[in-house]
């Protein structure tokens, strides 16, 4: 279970950071309000999921989520370039996150 939270905290992470963007400096109300009840929501179900995943691996986890999910999102939907040193890359990440997981 704890690792399902780790999860939804790592999407957490990407809501925070697209909403920060979206803020403009804390210009604007409601992504601003967005960044901080999600950055909470991230870190503490990050809190919860380290009661039993050992800290390094869910910090590398959480932010390997938070980073690939939010550099597709940047592709997606801001026009970010997608080249295929990113994505081998994002692989990477993607890989290092997976070799955590195994015991």
């Amino acid at each position: 279970m704890n690792w399902i939270i780790l999860i939804v905290a790592g999407m957490f992470e990407t809501v925070w950071a697209v909403a920060l963007k979206n803020s403009e400096g804390f210009t604007k109300l409601y992504p601003s309000i967005i960044f901080f009840v999600a950055t909470f929501l991230s870190m503490y179900l990050l809190s919860v999921a380290m009661k039993t995943i050992p800290l390094g691996t869910a910090y590398a986890v959480w932010t390997g989520i938070g980073a690939i999910t939010t550099v597709i999102y940047g592709i997606l939907y801001f026009n970010e370039p997608v080249s295929i040193y990113r994505m081998v890359f994002l692989l990477f990440i993607f890989t290092g996150i997976v070799g955590l997981k195994c015991k």
